[in-house]
């Protein structure tokens, strides 16, 4: 178990990030919400802290009085069990509480945290909880940088930000990843890892057909042959949800891709540049990546062919390589599903990622806007196939 101090270190280490995300923020936008996916950042940063008052601080620490009465109900995400909420789609409307009363919020419960971690004898379900706290605002500290990037991304100007990652980075070139025919364990391995989500328990067997993983992700220039080879208007290429999708929005390229005068520019956080045909391909949806992956003649990978595909070739020594992998959340042909013997925890923790457990698929990997240390070739992200606001990229079966 980890020292008390160093625990404390720890928490505030994770806290600061947050803020630092949101340093080059004027005040107008940290309250904007230009759809139900994007949450104003001013939101993430009371949600965060509304986890730490609830869950931690008012069931173990006597002394704690809760900063104000109405924020739970106005921070409270998706916990039925908590209590009343906001609606997602409203929390755009939440001029009150200001900024600056949320980062009060945000200080006061800081301070109470200190006072309780340093003084508490956390006990192995406490400690537990506290580090599911830590990965949850680590998990929104991405969801910031995203929506941060849409908010920006949609705004007339296209305005640059400083922002505390490298977004667009060429890959090193890797040989393809190699999986004999055999079975393989899935799942989260107490071995390998530390921390982990429940959908990753359920550590059970899977038979894989022999299969070859490209080594590389799919590049922007890629994906711009499939373009300019009419991919987008070809039915051929698109499962009918994802047909249906393109015509409705009338998508013709990935998000944040603009073509000006016959060039292809991309949004950025430095703002409008020129589409690097080099850099992994980003921000789109698993309809796209399904859609090339077929005008390709392959396919996307499924979360177990990932999974195996990452882990060190040591540990699997029938697998050939290993994946480089972190750039992109990567598509998957995958249903998230439950692992066997998935169980539900009591309470609202039990909220967290059991019940979003339909219509959804499974992302495998992180990306550059994904926290240090909050990775792992278990790790399960999941979103409904038309999202694309996450860094997603693709990776392709050959």
């Amino acid at each position: 178990m980890i020292a008390e101090q160093t625990f404390t270190e720890q928490y505030f280490r994770v806290r600061k990030h947050s803020e630092t995300i949101c340093r080059g923020l004027e005040t107008e936008d940290y309250v904007v919400q230009p759809i139900v996916d994007v949450s104003p950042p001013k939101w993430h940063l009371g949600h965060t802290t509304w986890f730490w008052e609830t869950f931690v601080l008012i069931p173990n620490y006597p002394a704690y009085r809760p900063f104000h009465e109405d924020f739970s109900y106005v921070f409270n995400s998706y916990y039925e069990t908590v209590g009343k909420r906001v609606l997602r789609t409203d929390r755009g409307n939440l001029s009150r509480p200001t900024v600056a009363g949320v980062y009060a919020y945000r200080a006061y419960v800081d301070e109470h945290m200190s006072r309780f971690l340093n003084t508490a004898d956390v006990s192995p379900d406490l400690y537990a909880l506290i580090e599911l706290g830590l990965n949850h605002e680590q998990q929104h500290q991405e969801l910031l940088i995203t929506d941060i990037k849409y908010i920006l991304g949609h705004n007339p100007l296209l305005p640059a930000l400083k922002m505390p990652i490298i977004e667009h980075q060429r890959q090193a070139s890797r040989p393809p990843v190699s999986i004999r025919e055999g079975i393989y364990s899935i799942g989260y391995s107490p071995i390998v890892d530390s921390f982990h989500f429940d959908n990753e328990l359920g550590r059970h067997k899977v038979y894989l057909n022999e299969t070859v993983l490209s080594g590389n992700l799919v590049t922007n220039g890629d994906y711009l042959e499939f373009i300019e080879a009419g991919g987008y208007q070809n039915f051929r290429y698109w499962l009918s949800d994802g047909w249906a999708w393109v015509n409705t929005n009338a998508i013709q390229a990935p998000l944040y891709w603009y073509q000006i005068d016959g060039d292809w520019w991309n949004y950025t956080f430095d703002g409008l540049i020129p589409v690097d045909l080099a850099v992994p391909v980003c921000h789109v949806s698993q309809y796209e990546a399904d859609a090339y992956a077929r005008w390709r003649g392959t396919r996307l990978p499924t979360e177990f062919e990932w999974e195996i595909a990452a882990v060190d070739s040591a540990v699997e020594s029938t697998v050939a390589g290993q994946l480089n992998w972190g750039a992109r959340w990567e598509w998957t042909n995958s249903a998230y599903l439950p692992y066997p013997g998935f169980i539900t925890a009591e309470g609202a923790v039990g909220e967290y990622n059991g019940k979003f457990m339909s219509a959804q698929l499974v992302l495998r990997g992180a990306s550059v806007a994904t926290p240090e240390g909050h990775s792992r070739p278990t790790y399960r992200n999941f979103f409904q196939p038309d999202k694309r606001w996450q860094y997603t990229g693709i990776r392709l079966v050959e």
